[in-house]
C-alpha cells in the first residue's frame, strides 16, 4: 500500500508546483503590467532609472528559473536542475543587491510609486528591505537544505510568497487598494497557512521546517510595519539614504 501511495505524492506535488509555477507570473504580470511590463498601454510614469530596469530584469530572470526548474524536476531531470542551481545562487544575490539599492534610491527620491502617499518614505523603506531579508534567510535555509528535496523546495515555494506582496499591492482593484497591508501582505499569509495545512494533512506528517519557514514570513508582515514608524527606524533609514 506505502508503495502505491509513494508515487501518488510526487504526482500530487509536481502538478501543485505546476500550479504555483504558473500563478507566480500571473500575479506578478496582473501587478506589474500598467507600470513596468505594459506600461507603453497605459499613461504610466517613466521608469525612474536604469537601476530600476535592472532589478526587474533580475526578478523577471528569477520567475522564469522557478518555472524552468518546476520544469526540471518534474521531467526527472535532476542533474540539470542541481547544476542550474548555482546559477540560481548568483542570481538571487544579484536580486538581493538590487533590491537593497532600488529600495534605497526609490526612498532618496521620495518613494516614487513604490510607496503608498500616506506612509513617508524613511518609513517604507522597511518594507522591501524585509523583503530581501526574509527572501535571504528563506532561499539560504533552501541552499543549506539542498540536499533534503521534502525541505528544499517548500522552502523554495515560500521564497514566492515572500515576492507577492508588491505585486498583489499593484494589482487594479478596488478591495485591494482600501485593504491596503491587510490585502496584500494578508494573501501570502493566509497562502502559506493553507500550504502547511495542507501539505501536513496530505503526508500525515508536519514537515517543521515548512513550518518555521511560514512563521518567518507571517511574522515578517507585522514585524516590518512596527519596526518602521519607530524613530530609531527613520534614523536608520535617514543613514542608509544619506550616502
Amino acid at each position: 500500500m506505502a508503495i502505491r501511495e509513494f508515487p501518488d505524492k510526487r504526482a500530487f506535488e509536481h502538478k501543485f508546483f505546476w500550479v504555483v509555477a504558473i500563478g507566480f507570473p500571473l500575479i506578478v504580470l496582473a501587478g506589474f503590467a500598467r507600470t513596468y511590463f505594459l506600461k507603453g498601454f497605459f499613461d504610466a510614469p517613466a521608469v525612474p532609472s536604469m537601476l530600476v530596469h535592472t532589478h526587474g530584469l533580475l526578478m523577471s530572470l528569477w520567475v522564469a528559473l522557478f518555472i524552468i526548474q518546476t520544469y526540471l524536476i518534474s521531467s526527472k531531470r535532476i542533474r540539470i536542475h542541481q547544476k542550474l542551481g548555482y546559477a540560481g545562487l548568483a542570481l538571487a544575490t544579484l536580486v538581493v543587491f538590487s533590491g537593497v539599492a532600488t529600495a534605497i534610491a526609490a526612498a532618496k527620491r521620495g518613494g516614487g510609486n513604490a510607496a503608498p502617499p500616506d506612509i513617508p518614505p524613511l518609513s517604507f523603506l522597511a518594507v522591501p528591505l524585509f523583503d530581501m531579508v526574509v527572501f535571504a534567510l528563506l532561499f539560504g535555509a533552501a541552499v543549506y537544505f539542498r540536499k533534503q528535496a521534502a525541505n528544499h523546495k517548500r522552502l523554495m515555494l515560500l521564497t514566492v510568497l515572500n515576492f507577492l506582496p508588491p505585486a498583489v499591492a499593484r494589482i487594479p482593484l478596488s478591495f485591494v487598494t482600501a485593504g491596503g497591508p491587510l490585502v496584500f501582505f494578508g494573501v501570502p499569509d493566509v497562502l502559506a497557512i493553507v500550504f502547511v495545512i495542507a501539505d501536513t494533512w496530505r503526508n500525515k506528517k508536519l514537515n517543521r521546517v515548512f513550518l518555521a519557514g511560514a512563521i518567518l514570513l507571517i511574522a515578517s508582515h507585522p514585524l516590518r510595519i512596527i519596526i518602521s514608524m519607530t524613530d530609531a527606524w527613520v534614523r536608520f533609514a535617514e543613514w542608509l539614504t544619506s550616502f
